[in-house]
């Protein structure tokens, strides 16, 4: 390999805060009309450059984003910037107090979707207006390369993050379980406990941007009205405040589809979203103080596209979702709650899949990866329980490997093949749980021979 190159870096953040009416993303069957703003949300990129290549890494402080959106801010960023689109990862942090780009309930085309249920497939009203806003956040940060200076390190935190499904008494899984509830038998699986940190300096020896990685779902006070960047954004406005004004905090939220701030065990445990940022702050702080920064950086990336099927229904199961559409063909209320009924949403998704599939039996998954000189990160686009995350970690030969859900796209929940046995929310076949159950290992597998590749030198001359 030639001598590694200087590095140059570059970052930007731009308000992305949604105006009042807009819906808010992250529930299955509930208008939720933004009303106030309990803090701003924002798009954030890094630019990196080394001997001619570039990188660009964007998180948003949205619930998710997906085609035509995302191949919409590559396409007009690699006019406005000369970075190539396959060159760009756009990360989500998944909170539930923000809207998204796209819909993870229903699409125009499912079945009784009328004009007056608009709000079941997304906002195309937030999404006009947030795509040149994300956009001009990667033009920002190209605009900002200069001389800069990186190093990394990790942490562990095991106050703050939970797994969210239990094994009951009597076999089955339940999510979110009532708290100590005495059916309960286990914890069905892990979470990573671990605290990432890539800090970038400039010329001057100012922070300039900092990747801060950890792995928890984002859902504080949901069903609220009121926007808020949850966990995430606490804790990039602490890290802001610990490193100064000129420092872009990008969140990189790690694979938690089965992982939670709420403790089941402990009754008097307290998620609120700023006790989280304040820990993973104090992280940051002690993390910071051991890492050495170097001039010159290694990149280089991969991207790659899997063809993934979709779960199909059973004839019985497809038989009882038509009757009982064709019984239901506009959707009961649950005035209570000023919610769909979720027996009409899972029916309506259900057959919209369904219809989807017998024209087009797979989806299209992209996994990415980056290299920034002896670190890497890799984008995995949805809900991914954090057992795949823990395996691209074993098996990668770079150490430290941040890995992101709801990167480029959201193919919905990804569980194990074990969680398909027991059961539960995040199985239960939906737009937001599509995939057959040998998805997560496909994932994580094209993840580690992508990196695997990268860390032997294998050539990519697509700069």
């Amino acid at each position: 390999m030639s001598k590694t190159s200087k590095l140059r870096a570059g970052a930007a953040q731009v308000d992305i805060t949604p105006e009042k009416g807009i819906q808010i993303a992250g529930d299955v069957s509930r208008p939720r009309p933004v009303e106030t703003v309990e803090d701003q949300i924002f798009a954030r990129a890094l630019v990196l450059e080394s001997d001619g290549r570039k990188v660009c890494l964007v998180t948003l402080d949205l619930c998710f984003a997906k085609d035509p959106c995302v191949a919409q801010i590559r396409q007009d960023a690699a006019k406005a910037t000369g970075i190539a689109p396959e060159a760009i990862m756009l990360h989500s942090t998944h909170t539930h107090g923000a809207p998204a780009l796209g819909s993870a309930v229903a699409e125009k085309d499912f079945p009784c979707i009328t004009d007056d249920l608009w709000w079941l497939c997304g906002d195309e009203r937030y999404n006009r207006w947030a795509v040149p806003q994300i956009v001009e956040a990667i033009r920002q940060a190209n605009a900002n390369l200069q001389p800069a200076s990186i190093g990394w390190g990790s942490g562990m935190e095991g106050r703050v993050a939970f797994n969210r499904r239990f094994v009951m008494r009597d076999g089955t899984v339940r999510t979110h379980p009532r708290t100590c509830d005495p059916q309960i038998l286990h914890v069905e699986g892990p979470i990573d406990p671990e605290v990432g940190v890539i800090a970038v300096k400039g010329g001057d020896g100012r922070m300039i941007a900092t990747l801060l990685h950890f792995s928890c779902h984002p859902t504080h006070e949901y069903p609220q009205r009121y926007i808020t960047a949850g966990w995430p954004g606490a804790w990039a406005k602490g890290v802001r405040e610990l490193c100064g004004e000129a420092c872009v905090p990008l969140v990189l939220n790690g694979c938690s589809g089965n992982v939670h701030h709420h403790h089941h065990l402990d009754p008097t445990h307290d998620a609120d979203h700023r006790v989280i940022g304040k820990r993973l702050t104090e992280d940051v702080e002690k993390i910071l103080a051991e890492i050495t920064f170097v001039d010159a950086a290694d990149l280089d990336r991969r991207d790659v596209r899997l063809s993934i099927p979709m779960r199909r229904m059973s004839p019985e199961r497809l038989a009882e979702t038509r009757q009982y559409l064709r019984d239901h063909p506009e959707p009961p209320w649950n005035r209570d709650y000023n919610m769909i009924e979720w027996e009409w949403a899972y029916a309506v998704s259900r057959l919209g899949l369904h219809e989807r599939a017998e024209k087009s039996p797979n989806v299209d998954c992209e996994i990415q990866a980056f290299r920034i000189g002896g670190a890497a990160v890799v984008g995995l686009p949805g809900e991914l329980f954090v057992e795949g995350q823990l395996a691209i970690k074993l098996g990668s030969p770079f150490y430290p490997i941040y890995a992101g859900g709801n990167s480029n796209s959201h193919v919905g929940y990804v569980p194990t093949r074990r969680a398909f046995e027991g059961g539960g929310y995040e199985t239960d076949l939906g737009n937001w749980s599509k995939l057959v159950p040998e998805a997560l290992e496909m994932m994580s597998d094209a993840a580690i021979a992508m990196l695997k590749e990268m860390k032997e030198g294998v050539p990519n001359n697509d700069k």
